[in-house]
């Protein structure tokens, strides 16, 4: 293995790491990152960079300008916990109760953090500007959004952003280009029968019976109607309906999910899941509502802005640089790149000593190997040096 930190990455190793376990200690939901926020700003402060806070409720935005004249980069970590009750028994576990960085968004904010300290020592040398975005709620509540809204692309003409990622080793980079994580919709269905007594079925309509139907139709928009090499997700997570084991039901109700790598297939889905609803109500006749909730797009990589961390993270870990591991998971970075050029790429941080897979995000024991917190430090440094030097 062949992984090259660099020197500025080094000096402050220890910083960064501990800057890591304090936002691990007290980690805060989505909007609430009152605290977090606050430190990230003393921080920056500190570094001499422009801070403005409240920025998406709970964002901020620390800007950095060069001698001269160029482009403007913005580097984004995400600040958010999850609602997840902490197992593990580390001195850093989480002192608030219900609340972990289970996800790795302490680790980008630690990473980012390292990478505008050592910036900000070198203003002097570059032209340009660099914009750094620390975004709150990415956890389901598309903190991303808001921080748009409020302007925190405004200029900027390129933005970069990283994933700790336990489902490849330390001294991987993943990294490709076109999509890398899906979009995530919500779907509610709601079927509507007649109900009777389970010994005589004549006369009613049975509920249970035609959401049965309709799941396993589902399934078939997946089977039937998308590319195989296209991936595509239909998961039907949560039944509840029915009052006894000799009633029939006179109502179901169905909640999911759907994910898709292309805008293509996430548009068909929505329209065949409609059409197959029809046709499973005329069939049984029941009444099928559907109430669909766009949630994150695809997170989708541009090309050239790829290529450029390609070759950055080949300085870093050479061979490592790699294919990303690709889940259905989705990243509200999506909006960020339906905007402006940009790349979102994955550190390998599988706890030492295990194996990829079984430290999963978002499980209650979760940890990283904080060595890649120093490949992603160096990774948004060597890029700012690349592009603005």
């Amino acid at each position: 293995m062949s992984v090259k930190i660099l020197p500025e990455v080094t000096a402050i190793k220890n910083e960064i790491i501990a800057n890591r376990r304090d936002f691990h200690k007290y980690p805060e939901l989505g909007f609430k990152e009152y605290h977090t926020a606050k430190v990230i700003a003393e921080k920056l402060k500190a570094y001499g960079i422009d801070v403005r806070t409240g920025i998406g409720k709970t964002g901020i935005i620390g800007d950095l300008h060069g001698k001269g004249s160029g482009k403007t980069i913005a580097l984004r970590a995400d600040m958010d916990a999850l609602p997840v009750q902490e197992t593990s028994d580390v001195s850093y576990k989480s002192q608030n109760n219900g609340a972990m960085h289970a996800c790795g968004h302490d680790g980008h904010m630690a990473m980012l953090l390292g990478a505008a300290k050592i910036l900000s020592q070198k203003q002097d040398l570059f032209k340009g500007d660099i914009r750094f975005i620390f975004q709150p709620a990415e956890e389901g509540k598309g903190g991303a959004r808001y921080m748009i809204v409020d302007g925190c692309l405004d200029g900027v003409d390129e933005i970069y952003g990283m994933h700790l990622w336990n489902y490849q080793p330390y001294g991987e980079i993943g990294v490709k280009s076109g999509a890398v994580m899906a979009a995530a919709d919500i779907f509610d269905i709601t079927v509507k029968g007649i109900g009777g007594h389970g010994a005589a079925p004549q006369g009613t309509v049975d509920a249970i019976v035609a959401a049965s139907n309709l799941i396993m139709n589902l399934q078939t928009i997946v089977s039937r109607n998308t590319d195989p090499v296209e991936s595509t997700v239909i998961t039907v997570g949560k039944i509840s309906g029915g009052h006894g084991f000799n009633i029939i039901a006179d109502e179901v109700k169905l909640r999911g999910t759907v994910r898709a790598m292309t805008e293509k297939n996430r548009q068909m889905v929505k329209i065949r899941m409609q059409e197959v609803i029809g046709g499973i109500a005329k069939a049984s006749g029941a009444t099928i509502e559907m109430d669909y909730q766009d949630g994150y797009p695809p997170t989708i990589n541009d090309e050239e802005s790829t290529k450029i961390v390609q070759k950055v993270a080949r300085k870093i870990v050479g061979d490592g640089t790699v294919e990303p591991y690709l889940t259905m998971g989705a990243e509200d970075y999506s909006y960020y790149l339906q905007k402006i050029p940009g790349c979102f790429f994955f550190i390998g941080s599988t706890p030492f000593d295990k194996e990829p897979m079984s430290v999963p995000h978002h499980c209650s024991h979760f940890d990283i190997d904080e060595r890649a917190l120093l490949i992603g430090t160096s990774m948004f440094v060597q890029l700012i040096f690349d592009k603005l030097y």
